[in-house]
């Protein structure tokens, strides 16, 4: 009799420590990377930081696609993938109507050719058929997605039709799927920002009908917070992520800078943990978008827009982040 009540109690015991993982794992943001992955390079800082957050096991990263149809973009990105031990996560090449960008220092290519050669012209599943495929395997409301380049994958997927992944059309497949997207697009209250310009149709589209809660890190969040510095300090025969912060200070910076800002990995890291213990978040309102890029910030419009402003001195959320990006 005491045999199977310590057989009983040690079920119980062991079916609550299942239940706790399993609640545990089901809290852990699952994300999907959308990066244009240069010409800048604050890109690399973000799959730097994505990638060690997950392996503190706070995110499980789904996929990694790129915004920028430039042969060397997904490559780059799948490099990253190998080096931190996930070589297996799916990537993406951009959209076929995608801006096609490259570095004027062609860091890109420098940095496959230094780290991988193997991945030089290889072709990649449309990110499209990753978002469908990706986003029709996961639970309802569960996914979250975060930009930090052109919105054009965006576009596109929402104007998908159903396919062998999902009878679900784009908009459709996207309300069901995603819980949030972050986005580092914008500036705040109003302004002309890169990503949303660069393909300003895409952006038109894509904000407008984009069905689940957006969380944008402005121009301006990233512009006063400068890291890369002490990455790129260290071991740059090793390590593609110090490589490309030490290459690109040399060569793509203005002579004598020693940082550069951080507007990809605050998007990264908010959408991670939450936002509200590094800055504040403001709205609801509704970020407006015009058929040429530029944008407003409407605090009376009813979509469920947010976005960030500084709460801590610059150098102090500076050193947050590069702590994030460091081996």
């Amino acid at each position: 009799m005491k045999k199977a009540i310590y057989m009983f109690a040690a079920w119980v015991m062991l079916s609550s420590m299942q239940m706790q993982a399993q609640e545990r794992t089901s809290k852990i943001p699952k994300l999907i990377f959308d990066t244009d992955m240069g010409p800048d390079y604050d890109d690399v800082g973000a799959i730097a930081i994505l990638h060690h957050l997950a392996a503190k096991g706070e995110c499980e990263i789904l996929a990694t696609v790129a915004s920028d149809s430039h042969a060397s973009i997904a490559p780059t990105i799948e490099l990253f993938n190998r080096y931190f031990k996930r070589p297996d996560i799916p990537v993406g090449m951009a959209a076929a109507d995608a801006p096609a960008i490259e570095a004027g220092n062609h860091w890109n290519d420098s940095l496959i050719k230094r780290f991988d050669p193997s991945l030089q012209g290889k072709r990649y599943p449309s990110a499209i058929e990753v978002y469908r495929k990706v986003l029709a395997g996961q639970q309802d409301h569960s996914v979250t997605i975060v930009t930090v380049g052109f919105l054009s994958n965006l576009k596109a997927l929402l104007q998908s039709k159903p396919d062998q992944f999902s009878p679900l059309n784009g908009v459709e497949l996207v309300k069901q799927k995603v819980k949030k997207l972050v986005a580092m697009a914008g500036s705040f209250p109003q302004g002309a920002e890169f990503n949303v310009m660069k393909d300003a149709s895409a952006s038109y589209e894509a904000f407008r009908h984009w069905p689940s809660p957006i969380l944008f890190s402005g121009f301006e969040i990233g512009k006063e917070l400068f890291t890369g510095g002490r990455v790129a300090q260290e071991n740059t025969e090793e390590n593609p992520v110090a490589w490309a912060y030490a290459y690109n200070l040399r060569t793509y910076t203005k002579e004598g800078e020693k940082s550069r800002p951080s507007w990809d990995q605050t998007a990264v890291l908010c959408a991670i943990r939450n936002p509200e213990d590094y800055f504040y978040v403001n709205g609801p309102g509704q970020f407006v978008v015009d058929e040429k890029g530029n944008n407003v910030w409407n605090p009376n419009g009813k979509a469920e827009h947010y976005f960030l402003s500084h709460k801590y001195p610059y150098n102090e959320m500076a050193k947050k982040i590069e702590d994030l990006m460091m081996p």
